[in-house]
């Protein structure tokens, strides 16, 4: 069953930890007082006393506790934060079992100016360090985002430094017409920080004249002799974006991504801030990518020329040009991977170098970014991706309400670039901002959080963040200071009530998805210049948005091939042509700089660089398993390319017995001796790691039905132990080699989960294998309800007949939000049954569960079940402590006309960033609804 580590963990961590404890004794009085209030709270209430000791003999001890635990994001509402609530925040975060925090700054709160505090100030600057202090004695790290808001950019950004963009305009000139003006933007909106950058004049017999040097102060006097003439005139320009959602001290313009000497300008401010302060930050962070509309920066011409081998400036008519045409496109491609390059080269990878300079590791969102999300990923010590709105599950039970969630884009596909990256580049942590706007506000349940995080883990995340917790000052009243954009994890969310089994689950799961190494046997390579080279309906600047799939990745034969080989079983990780150029073959497998691979797999790509198809090319000859789906027609870019051209058609004629493309590339795969995990023919999904040899596997079960059966995974053992990371049950399971395989035994349920542990012996017990009879009973007894903790008040205790809404109880109760008591008594049908499991209709939303005063655990997530082993003979007590959403008391409190959307900025918005009207709302189902039955348990 279930069991609540938290006060045990905190414990041992004091222990661990006295000098420190003695050095800050003031600090930890309080802390001490909160540890053991959470004791007596719990009071014959979720026990501590066992903690989770699965396949320890072969888990890496090095592996930071703090980090296995989910963290959250941490909003500083205008940094109007103190040391007192502080202190008070991080012992809660610490109580519910959270690993650490990720303090960004942002916009106020009305009515709280005089306590803002500047973004790093002395003053800012002595709170962060309290903060590290204070969350060091509780066993929890911090990160900070390197500024405030989003994107990087603030008050030591000139216009010089700021994002910059291409800005152009053109005039028609007839042949003998003399032009004769000052070059200014033609619209005003273009004229922020407008530079000349080039004046070009195209004639229409194909002549190019760069006009540039006959400026005199941005005035020009040429005449057209020869042609018709088109002048173009480029001036580097400034989008005007400032900080988003900024903090105060944070203010200003956005840096330009594409500079290396912006980035110096940047980190200026920080290079003093930290000199003496900081000191203990695990990691700076880094947000998604959203500049708007950036696509030059000062130096660009000469950037380009570097790394694309030739001069852009004549081919200007080409890049500006609306038409779908080769020539067109060529030119456009090396513009866009050039942006690319710039961005990782100038400033991704010199801020990480910056964070590791200052013993910090770098956190960073590459998504949104103008290029390669592989590259950019990869260079940062933690790529963390992040999921945005509600996805659909089949599992039996769930609620998703049409009316309550934004469509999700969290493609699986999507998701594992990020982790991707991480595996090629031997980074062990792959994070994600986690469950952003997945129900509207206050209508989060836990149970809608459970399969939202497990696609993430079983897509290589193995650091979760929750987005986010707000900073809430005691003095705030309900419902305290608010993001404007959910889910807000915190002590005035019911939900946080039962949080900690949640955080106890993505914990369990994370201790062995931490562990090891990834064991994705196939590398498939992302072709990006297929997406740079295409017409892009006319777009000169392209991001790689998680909001626009369909733009570059949906419908494409890289996403086609990944999403099939996915559902046959094979498990994938993918790579860019930076990181092919560094690939070896040794001892059969093709190295990376993270793990080996046994085969790597090409789409039948159109567009492919000379350097990458040579390199796999030559892995081919080698040994490697290199699997053509098709081969690439043509070179991308402009330089050189009909050379380059030929230079391709030759390798691909003098190779064509070693090439030879596969039109079904699974079964290439298992002609290669390559087998899927045909585990996932019957629903499951899976991720897999590799331990000293030994295999882990993390299944789940997101379909509407319970998988039982004999099961073959893809390795041989001697031994399988089973782990169920929401009971903490386990146990070596049945199963036997055949034919190079192993055969297992399993049951998981619609919306479970179970590990499973390759080993060679194993001293543990066996695993218990129990199945329901076909004997139900249903509780049919009275039911006591007392209401025991929320507001806006307690509504009065009743008794009841049947399970229904408690908000049917009368307009307190339909208001109510909170935990409310049920308990009942009944008979034990049958005294000779050892086993039982409890199973609830509906639960809204969480419970605990206390059979004849003993704790035997808490239901937050479908399946609302648990095993029983506790029946007496007679008379049984059984109480439920069930906490519904925040939902009806903000409902309340809008009816009564009782503001609190005090906050700055863009204030609270609903789901589709509309006005906040919780008036409109009909009460939500709450407490226990419908049948309780008890169904015997059997061995199978």
């Amino acid at each position: 069953m279930f069991v609540n580590d938290v006060i045990l963990g905190a414990m041992e961590f004091s222990l661990i930890r006295i000098k420190k404890i003695v050095s800050n004794c003031c600090c930890l009085l309080l802390c001490a007082t909160a540890v053991l209030h959470g004791q007596n709270q719990h009071k014959n209430g979720p026990s501590n006393a066992k903690e989770s000791r699965v396949f320890t003999e072969n888990i890496d001890s090095k592996i930071p506790t703090n980090t296995t635990k989910p963290w959250t994001r941490w909003w500083w509402m205008g940094s109007a934060v103190d040391e007192q609530n502080i202190k008070a925040s991080l012992i809660s975060f610490s109580k519910v079992g959270l690993g650490g925090v990720e303090i960004t700054p942002i916009y106020g709160v009305e009515g709280e100016d005089a306590n803002n505090v500047p973004f790093l100030s002395e003053q800012w600057l002595a709170l962060l360090d309290y903060t590290i202090k204070t969350a060091d004695s509780l066993g929890l790290q911090v990160d900070m985002n390197l500024g405030t808001g989003w994107p990087y950019g603030g008050p030591q950004i000139d216009l010089e430094h700021a994002a910059t963009r291409l800005v152009v305009d053109s005039v028609q000139l007839k042949k003998g017409q003399r032009f004769t003006g000052n070059l200014t933007p033609q619209n005003v909106k273009d004229t922020l920080g407008a530079k000349i950058a080039v004046v070009m004049a195209f004639g229409k017999d194909g002549s190019v004249v760069d006009l540039t040097s006959n400026l005199q102060n941005n005035s020009l006097k040429w005449k057209a002799k020869k042609t018709d003439y088109t002048l173009y005139t480029v001036f580097t320009g400034k989008t005007g974006q400032k900080v988003k959602r900024a903090a105060p001290g944070g203010e200003g313009y956005t840096v330009d991504h594409y500079s290396n000497k912006a980035f110096e300008q940047y980190v200026t401010r920080f290079n003093a801030a930290l000199k003496s302060n900081g000191k203990g930050l695990r990691a700076i962070f880094n947000d998604s990518y959203e500049v708007y509309g950036t696509d030059f920066t000062p130096d660009f011409f000469e950037q380009f020329e570097r790394l694309r081998g030739y001069d852009l400036k004549p081919h200007l008519q080409e890049l500006f040009a609306t038409s779908d045409t080769e020539m067109a496109n060529r030119i456009k491609s090396d513009y866009r991977e050039t942006l690319s390059d710039l961005l990782l080269t100038e400033f991704d990878e010199p801020w990480t170098e910056w964070a590791n300079q200052h013993g910090y590791t770098s956190r960073l969102q590459a998504h949104g970014s103008p290029g390669n999300l592989i590259d950019y990923y990869a260079s940062a010590d933690i790529p963390e991706c992040e999921t945005f709105g509600s996805m659909p599950y089949d599992i039996k039970g769930f609620r998703r309400e049409k009316e309550d969630i934004r469509e999700g884009d969290a493609d699986p596909v999507m998701l594992k670039f990020s982790s991707s990256a991480a595996h090629i580049a031997g980074k062990p942590l792959v994070s994600s901002e986690t469950f952003t706007w997945l129900r509207d506000h206050f209508k989060t349940a836990l149970s809608q959080t459970k399969p939202e995080a497990e696609d993430l883990l079983l897509n290589g995340v193995n650091h979760i963040f929750l987005h986010g917790s707000t900073y809430s000052p005691k003095r705030a009243v309900w419902p305290g200071w608010k993001f404007y954009a959910s889910v807000n994890f915190n002590e005035n969310n019911t939900i946080w009530e039962d949080a900690p089994a949640l955080f106890s689950y993505i914990e369990n799961c994370q201790k062995l998805l931490q562990s090891g190494k990834p064991d994705n046997e196939i590398l498939l390579y992302w072709p990006i210049h297929d997406v740079w080279d295409d017409y892009l309906k006319g777009q000169r600047f392209f991001q790689f948005k998680i909001h626009s799939l369909d733009e570059w990745l949906h419908g494409t034969k890289f996403y086609g091939l990944a999403t099939d080989l996915a559902q046959q079983g094979y498990a994938t990780d993918f790579i860019s042509d930076r990181f092919i150029e560094d690939l070896s073959y040794e001892n059969g497998s093709l190295q990376t700089q993270g793990v080996a691979y046994k085969s790597l797999v090409v789409p039948d790509a159109d567009k492919m660089p000379l350097a990458t198809f040579k390199k796999l090319v030559e892995l081919k000859k080698q040994g490697a398993q290199i699997i053509f789906q098709g081969l690439p027609e043509s070179v991308p870019g402009f330089a050189e390319y009909m050379e380059k051209n030929n230079a391709l058609s030759q390798l691909k004629t003098e190779n064509t017995l070693v090439l030879q493309p596969q039109n079904s590339i699974g079964k290439a795969l298992r002609d290669k001796g390559l087998y899927p995990e045909t585990i996932v023919e019957t629903g499951l999904k899976f991720i897999r790691r590799d331990l000293n040899g030994e295999k882990i596997y993390y299944l789940v079960n997101h379909t509407a039905n319970a998988i039982s059966g004999t099961f073959t995974i893809q390795t041989e053992a001697e031994k399988v132990i089973l782990y169920d990371p929401l009971s903490q049950k386990e146990g070596v399971g049945i199963s036997e080699i055949q034919n190079g395989t192993t055969l297992v035994k399993l049951h998981i349920p619609s919306g479970g989960s179970l590990f499973l542990k390759t080993a060679q012996s194993s001293s543990k017990e066996s695993w218990e294998y129990l199945k329901e009879s076909e004997t139900s009973h249903v509780l049919n007894a009275e039911w006591k309800i007392d209401f025991i903790k929320g507001g806006p008040s307690l509504p009065e205790s009743a008794t009841l007949n049947e399970l229904n809404s408690w908000t049917e109880l009368g307009e307190d109760a339909s208001y109510f939000s909170g935990t409310a008591r049920y308990e009942t008594t009944f008979e034990n049908p049958d005294a000779t049954i050892e086993n039982w499991k409890l199973r609830f209709n509906e639960v809204r939303e969480s419970a605990k569960i206390w059979l004849n005063d003993m704790y035997v655990g808490t239901l937050w997530a479908n399946p609302f079940e648990l095993e029983l082993s506790n029946l007496k003979s007679g008379k049984n007590t059984l109480r439920v402590e069930v906490t519904n959403l925040p939902a009806n008391r903000i409902r309340a409190k809008e009816l009564r006309g009782e503001e609190w959307k005090i906050f700055k900025e863009i204030n609270m918005v609903n789901k589709d960033y509309q006005k906040f009207d919780a008036t409109i709302w009909s009460p939500t189902p709450s407490g226990l609804l419908g049948e309780v039955s008890i169904i015997p348990l059997i061995k199978n």
